[in-house]
């Protein structure tokens, strides 16, 4: 019985560190696209924000 919790605790393991790494490098890679979609937007708003009517 220990040897068959033990094992289960090994596989528990193994599936939390594929389980999470998976999901925080698919976390990190939408964060960088949000990042680099705010620098865009940011640049064009300095660029083409709201200008003094003439």
């Amino acid at each position: 019985m220990l040897r068959l919790s033990i094992t289960l605790l090994i596989i528990a393991i193994i599936a939390a560190v594929l389980g999470f790494g998976g999901l925080a490098g698919a976390a990190a890679g939408m964060a960088e696209i949000v990042f680099y979609i705010f620098i865009v937007l940011f640049v064009l708003s300095l660029l083409f924000g709201r200008r003094p009517r003439v």
